[in-house]
């Protein structure tokens, strides 16, 4: 058996023009630099399955364990696959174990090597080849352990994990999954990186646990406009046998490699010692970092001996930027108030099928998505996040609120507070040096726990941060709230029931969750929470509600009639979510699981500035009609624009409205636009009896200073003719890394394009060449029913580049449905080379994947299908002819 790291070195094939921006993720924590030598690699391909418990007299830790009938998956991995809806507890909970097998290359030897897991759901345990390394109670932070003196180089190496992600009171959340408003899922779903480097190294913080302390730490202060005091700080370890000398660089650079400071402070680290060594550097005339203009520069770290030659180093990207509050003068930002509500939404990681094991790319879709609508704060309900959406904050603009797990649940034993501080501690320590980083929520979310550890949290984030700057949050009818500078509560012009009646004007306010509203907290009956898939109605009074209700609540509306004190709010939720203790998910999201838009979403999005920058994500005037002008759609017709003026034309030759935008001191940006009594069927019909389909249509024009710049079309879906399958990347590539995958939607329309959303097809999907259907029949994942018009599936690359051909058909097939659709692409090489056996990895996806695999077709067949379809269409001419003129008669 050959077991190999195996070296991605295929050539990048061509991607198609419309990729826009690909984004770059950390490993571990950093960026790697080149020829630092520090090498990073992912462990993620190939690792065998167990789901279950094992017999008493099985020991999966050691190494000659016989594991080959257990299955072979790839990481991020969540256990099992999941039906989009999949809440009320049906996902496995219980003990899983995973084993991998590798051979390090001889080149290593001699190196520190580090298994860094992101995230291990529940309690686990990890060992290498039968020595146990760590053991972690908590599934969202990470799990290190030191390989490098249980290698073996000279044969089979093997990693062994057990995970048990049951309810467990003793570490956080603590609350049983099934009276949860969240799912735990489970699994090794976070990426797993195999670091190594020379035994002088820059330490990680969480592996070394010490107080502000390991890694690098970078803060900030003294920041303006003419200039910024960037304070550096690095920890080094010496794990060779004799004393180290030399001198560490911070180098400092703009995107262009314009370097702007530079720091050098020589460094002394005795045989098996620590070191700490920084300083403090002026930066002039700084791009301050901020939602508007998320400028990101490169800190390059080397440590270099005294004959200059590098033995470690790597990047961070660092964003200069102050944040202040300051009670009752709100939120400043870089030296200045800040000038408008925060508005943002809260954020649970699980997507459809694949519950919590989200790949990288799929992450930062999920960001970018966010700042497309103008959100410019994310809360991370109720956990730590993937250090990839974290990433993507930074470069997108996105403010976070970091939370520590938990959610409605103490327990008086003291090992439970004792977990708490650590997940506080260690959340810090990873997530200190991003420039999104906003506020600290350490506290346990709607939780009465007692006032001392109130106070113990708030005193652990800035013993962990003892720098300006730093800020935690707590809600305002907790205890131990006094010591909190930040607190959360609603406006005094939303929820009269949760508002602040008498503000402190010491502490700043902000809203952690607004926007939903249930009959009571058992039933869920709520206007926000509307699945995409019932349509306009009900989508339309969702966006309202979030936007401007007919009754006194929480609303966008509400959050900008507030005063500076109250300095805004986050939306729950971004997207629908899976939940433990109710049978449906919750659907009060601006995307579903799929992360496909609802109107609510293009309400927010009318709320942005109109003004185009450079930012990564969309920016710029919009204007979108919320109407698919169907028989059932309202004779109202709702617009959502952030421009002066909108003028809607309803058909070619009618009727056409105009709205002007008025000038208000407070309120929310854009308010919705209703062209009151503007579409009526019968005036469709009318038409369309005198073959006028085309005249048929609604074009909303926004214009700004006079001028048209921003405009959308809608007309009526008519028959069902074809297939189109869109690819919902972002402009993102995928990665040829056995792990990334995409978003393919099938939409049934007409031979316009236009989307049927009145649709009750199911399509069956076929894929060829270098990528697999994640889930099967069983999960209703493949074939897929159409929801509102549209059937999506999630593909994942393999671990070779090259194309990927996906081909989408009715199940049910005749010679009158639809034509099949077809769309193909190639997934591109990645840069960090793949750990796998490659014996292992043939065997991926023939357990873990069920696909579907259809005969092709030829040239020859596709035109024949299609000439068939157009002999139908002419037949159906005289079929049409005889309604009409029996309808003429009647």
């Amino acid at each position: 058996m050959k077991k190999v790291i195996v070296y991605i070195l295929f050539l990048t094939l061509a991607f198609p023009l419309w990729a826009s921006h690909q984004p770059q993720f950390s490993t571990a924590g950093f960026f790697r630099l080149k020829d630092t030598g520090r090498e990073v690699y992912s462990m993620n391909p190939a690792w065998r399955f167990h789901k279950g418990n094992l017999p008493e007299t099985a020991d999966a830790t050691a190494k000659d364990f016989n594991d080959k009938d257990w299955q072979v998956v790839s990481l991020p991995h969540g256990i099992e696959y999941l039906p989009t809806e999949a809440s009320g507890c049906m996902n496995y909970q219980g003990e899983v174990w995973y084993r991998k097998h590798f051979t390090p290359a001889s080149s290593l030897n001699g190196k520190k090597l580090f298994l860094h897991f992101e995230a291990i759901m529940g309690k686990c345990k990890v060992w290498a080849n039968g020595k146990m390394l760590a053991e972690h109670f908590g599934g969202y932070l990470p799990v290190i352990a030191d390989l490098t003196e249980v290698i073996d180089w000279n044969g089979d190496n093997v990693i062994t994990v057990w995970a048990d992600n049951s309810n467990d009171p003793s570490y956080p959340p603590g609350k049983a999954q099934d009276v949860l408003d969240f799912t735990y899922f489970g699994g090794i779903y976070r990426d797993c990186w195999l670091i190594a480097h020379n035994p002088v190294h820059i330490t990680d913080p969480n592996y070394e646990n010490e107080i502000a302390g390991g890694g690098l730490f970078v803060a900030y202060d003294n920041v303006s406009d003419t200039s910024a005091r960037v304070i550096l700080k690095l920890q080094v370890r010496n794990e060779g046998k004799k004393a180290f000398s030399g001198l560490v660089d911070f180098e400092i650079s703009e995107p262009d490699g314009n370097r702007v400071a530079l720091l050098s402070e020589k460094l002394q680290v005795k045989a098996g010692k620590t070191a700490t060594v920084g300083d403090k550097v002026v930066v002039k005339n700084p791009h301050l970092w901020s939602p508007e203009s998320p400028y990101l520069y490169n800190l390059d770290v080397y440590i270099r001996d005294r004959e200059g030659k590098v033995v470690d180093g790597y990047r961070r990207r660092i964003g200069i930027r102050s944040i202040e509050f300051k009670g009752a003068e709100g939120f400043w930002l870089n030296g200045k108030p800040y000038d408008k509500p925060l508005i943002g939404a809260n954020r649970h990681q699980d997507y459809a099928v694949v519950g919590n094991a989200v790949a990288n790319s799929a992450h930062w879709r999920d960001a970018k998505k966010l700042r497309d609508a103008g959100v410019k704060v994310i809360r991370n309900a109720h956990c730590p996040q993937d250090p990839a959406f974290m990433d993507a904050c930074d470069e997108l603009g996105l403010f976070v609120i970091d939370n520590t797990p938990g959610w409605q649940f103490w327990n008086d034993a003291p090992v439970f507070a004792q977990r708490v501080y650590s997940d506080i501690r260690n959340l810090v320590r990873r997530d200190r040096n991003h420039p999104s980083l906003w506020l600290w929520e350490p506290i346990l979310n709607e939780t009465w726990y007692p006032a001392d550890f109130a106070k113990n949290t708030n005193d652990i984030v800035h013993a962990e941060y003892p720098y300006p700057y730093c800020y935690a949050g707590c809600d305002n009818g907790a205890r131990g709230k006094e010591v909190f500078p930040v607190l959360f509560t609603h406006p005094a012009t939303g929820d009269d029931d949760w508002a602040i009646k008498q503000p402190d004007p010491s502490k700043t306010y902000f809203t952690r969750e607004w926007g939903d509203n249930v009959d009571d907290w058992n039933s869920h009956n709520s206007p926000s929470r509307v699945n995409r898939a019932w349509g306009e109605v009900p989508m339309l009074v969702q966006a309202r509600h979030y936007a401007d209700p007919p009754y006194k609540y929480t609303s966008y509306q509400a959050l900008y009639q507030t005063g500076r004190q109250h300095v805004g709010g986050c939306l729950w939720h971004s997207f629908d979510h899976q939940r433990g203790y109710h049978p449906d998910p919750f659907y009060g999201g601006l995307m579903d699981v799929f992360r496909q838009p609802k109107y609510a979403y293009y309400m927010f999005m009318a709320q942005r500035e109109p003004q185009p920058s450079d930012l990564i994500a969309e920016t710029g005037p919009m204007v979108y009609i919320a109407h698919e002008m169907t028989p059932f759609s309202p004779n109202d017709v709702t617009v959502y624009s952030n421009c002066d003026e909108v003028k809607l034309t309803v058909f070619k030759n009618g009727k056409s409205y105009l709205y002007k935008k008025e000038k208000t001191a407070s309120g929310m940006p854009s308010p919705v636009i209703t062209f009151k009594d503007a579409y009526h069927f019968m005036d469709d019909k009318a038409l369309s009896g005198k073959n006028k389909q085309n005249e048929v249509y609604m074009l909303a024009e926004g214009m700004m200073d006079g001028k048209v710049v921003a405009t959308h079309k809608v007309a009526p879906a008519r028959r069902p003719s074809r297939i189109i399958l869109r690819i919902d990347n972002q402009g993102t590539e995928l990665k040829a890394n056995g792990s990334d995958f995409v978003t393919v939607v099938a939409s049934v329309a007409d031979k316009d394009g236009n989307v049927k959303r009145l649709n009750n097809y199911y399509i069956r999907f076929d894929i060829e060449g270098e990528g697999r259907i994640l889930g099967g029949s069983n999960v209703m994942a493949n074939p897929r029913p159409v929801l509102w018009g549209e059937a999506p599936i999630l593909v994942q690359s393999t671990t070779r580049p090259g194309k990927i051909k996906i081909k989408a058909r009715v199940l049910f097939e005749g010679s009158q449905m639809p034509l099949s659709g077809e769309i193909e692409w190639s997934s591109q090489a990645d840069d960090i080379p793949l750990v796998y056996d490659e014996e292992e990895l043939s065997a991926l996806g023939q357990v873990q994947t069920e696909s579907i695999s259809l005969p092709s077709k030829s040239k020859a067949e596709k035109e024949i299908e299609r000439l068939q379809k157009e002999l139908n269409a002419f037949k159906l001419k005289e079929v049409e002819q005889q309604q009409t003129d029996f309808g003429e008669k009647r």
